[in-house]
């Protein structure tokens, strides 16, 4: 029973292993009591209710999901992040924000464009984790909440997270290859910081900035896959909020990790920040929201997306406020909470833009046909 407990704790996710060291010390009686596929309200959602003997309902949360994979393509989905989807959404969010953006007046961003960059955020952040865990493979063994990544305890080799990656980054060529010449040439150019910024924790106290550049790439990419070229003027202020947007959610997220980083000497800006972090996140929210503003202005946008840019500040001011970064699980949950801002952003950009009128041409050109 020991035995089967010890393989239990090694599943994702670190809330449960103390759990599981409890029922170890409290004897076989206790052990019984618990079952081995996850209780309800767990993120594993699938397992055998007490005494029926029936099999409760699958979840279709993303870690539910991924636990009911076949067993030899879960450290695949982990490896991934699929059990784990908030990265990919603060991924992709940005990416939506510049597609709505670029949206002729009056109307709905496309539709193909959204799903073709929710493919490749999927792909690209899957390659993306695929990367950091190589990279980080011996200081993943000596982090607790990253000592269960596939690579780290070895249910996937390092050549078979090679091949696997070649899969990914080959997938989501095909996607890049979907649009139009300028927006390709932008996109491979991103390449370079997905495989560098693994090591920026090793180099400087700022990596956190490296990843805003690297997953807010799609601030540019979104207008251009529309537009056939950037417009600076709207696609920088954009990308320089997203960018600020990454240091706050992730200098939070790395509060997690801080007395283990501190032990294995891997840098962050939580470390550097230390007891002022809620200052330095104070001032990458004003930034953002200046940002933000400008964006808006050069691209005409209407009262209802300042009004969204105004719900994002309060959202950061009360996420900032009750932040306690000495609690992991606190941290998480700030974290995490960051994608209702991303969402909420990007109902404000599409409302603002329908509350535009359209285009003169285009309605000149929908009365003659009438």
């Amino acid at each position: 029973m020991a035995a089967v407990l010890a393989q239990l704790c090694r599943a994702p996710g670190t809330a449960a292993r103390p759990r599981c060291f409890r029922l170890l010390r409290a004897g076989p009686a206790a052990a019984l009591a618990v079952p081995t596929h996850g209780a309800p309200g767990s993120p594993l959602g699938l397992g055998w209710e007490a005494g029926s003997g029936r099999r409760r309902p699958l979840s279709f949360s993303a870690a539910g999901l991924v636990s009911a994979a076949p067993g030899p393509l879960q450290p695949y989905l982990r490896l991934m992040r699929l059990d784990k989807p908030i990265g990919t959404w603060l991924l992709y969010l940005p990416c939506t924000w510049s597609i709505g953006l670029a949206a002729e007046p009056g109307c709905f961003p496309d539709w193909y464009m959204l799903s073709l960059f929710g493919t490749g955020a999927v792909l690209m952040r899957g390659a993306g984790c695929t990367i950091n865990d190589m990279w980080d493979r011996d200081y993943d063994k000596k982090v607790l909440r990253t000592a269960s990544r596939p690579i780290a305890v070895g249910d996937v080799s390092t050549f078979q997270s090679f091949v696997f990656l070649g899969g990914q980054l080959s997938l989501a060529l095909c996607v890049l290859l979907c649009l139009n010449y300028y927006s390709i040439a932008l996109g491979a150019a991103s390449l370079s910081l997905v495989i560098t910024y693994p090591l920026m924790k090793r180099i400087t106290y700022w990596p956190q900035l490296v990843l805003g550049l690297t997953f807010n790439w799609g601030a540019l990419l979104g207008w251009s896959a529309i537009k056939g070229s950037c417009d600076w003027s709207v696609c920088l202020p954009l990308y320089f909020s997203g960018v600020m947007w990454t240091l706050i959610y992730d200098t939070i997220y790395a509060h997690q990790d801080k007395r283990d980083d501190l032990v294995i000497g891997v840098k962050s800006t939580a470390l550097r920040f230390n007891d002022n972090t809620k200052q330095w996140l104070s001032g990458f929210s004003v930034a953002m929201l200046v940002g933000l503003s400008v964006a808006g202005i050069n691209c005409d946008q209407t009262f209802l997306y300042y009004t969204a840019v105004a719900a994002v500040g309060a959202h950061l001011a009360r996420q900032i406020y009750t932040l306690d970064i000495h609690k992991p699980e606190d941290c998480w949950k700030k974290f995490t909470s960051n994608r209702t801002i991303g969402l909420l952003l990007f109902i404000g950009i599409v409302t603002g833009n329908l509350w535009k009128r359209k285009n003169p041409k285009e309605m000149n050109a929908i009365n003659t046909d009438i």
